[in-house]
């Protein structure tokens, strides 16, 4: 069963809570990025690491959630229920993320991983316009292997 899948907890509210946990954990600037549909579909971060400011983007990907959620409609469903999935994948989205934030902040806060850990992937490189993880798979994490490992 996917998480929140009925959540009413509204996207702007969760956002609002993944920007106050970012704040309390020393992010020195949050910026919101809207999508085609005006929703938004990500939060870009800096957070100070060592004396160097490091950019994270972090995404919700609203309209992959949107697939899945119209997968698991009845195809009996009424047409007025498709038409709120929309919706419905914004909050849904969203609310995970913030319920992942909230999880990852309580492991930074007990010393269990740093605030780098948590974020690596999500790193932005602002000359490659790509996040660490997206570099990664592009090269077809050739580059986290040992030397002389074949990636099969």
């Amino acid at each position: 069963m996917l998480k929140n899948y009925t959540s009413s907890v509204s996207a702007e509210r969760s956002i609002s809570f993944i920007e106050s946990k970012l704040a309390h954990h020393g992010a020195k600037s949050i910026l919101k990025e809207y999508d085609a549909n005006k929703q938004v579909s990500g939060v870009s971060f800096i957070i100070p690491v060592n004396g160097t400011d490091l950019p994270f983007k972090l995404p919700a990907r609203i309209a992959e959630c949107e697939k899945i959620l119209l997968g698991q409609l009845s195809s009996r469903s009424r047409p007025e229920t498709k038409k709120k999935i929309s919706e419905q994948a914004a909050r849904t989205a969203w609310k995970i993320q913030a319920d992942w934030i909230e999880a990852q902040m309580a492991m930074v806060e007990l010393a269990q991983v740093e605030i780098t850990e948590v974020f690596l992937p999500y790193l932005f490189n602002f000359q490659t316009q790509k996040t660490a993880f997206q570099t990664f798979k592009e090269k077809g994490f050739k580059n986290l292997l040992p030397a002389g490992a074949k990636n099969e």
